[in-house]
């Protein structure tokens, strides 16, 4: 299983330097795209732009029904975050490490 990621297409590019399979939709597509990646049953984990979507949990709540995976995780658009020139690298870590509970070097 593998870690998806649905995004914008800028974003997108980052996530696969970093070996992510990253999908792009636009807000429209998004619940659309993501049901199609839960159902795909080829995640373990997805995370999702939440400009997207807001709670990505409940556009796809009929289809998780009766599954375990994957993990659905609402992900702060890091164009948004950090366009004032913050740091990523030190945010992901961070959000990582609170998510799972230990850090992941890719």
């Amino acid at each position: 299983m593998k870690i998806g990621v649905l995004t914008d297409a800028e974003t997108a590019s980052g996530f696969r330097m970093a070996g992510l399979e990253a999908l792009v939709a636009s807000p429209e597509e998004a619940a659309g795209k993501l049901a199609q990646m839960v159902q795909s049953n080829r995640y373990a984990l997805i995370a999702v732009d939440e400009r997207l979507l807001k709670d990505p949990n409940k556009a796809v709540e009929r289809v998780m029904r009766g599954r375990n995976a994957p993990v659905l995780l609402s992900l702060p658009n890091l164009l948004d975050t950090f366009g004032g020139g913050g740091d990523a690298k030190a945010y992901m870590r961070r959000l990582v490490r609170e998510t799972i509970g230990f850090d992941i070097k890719l």
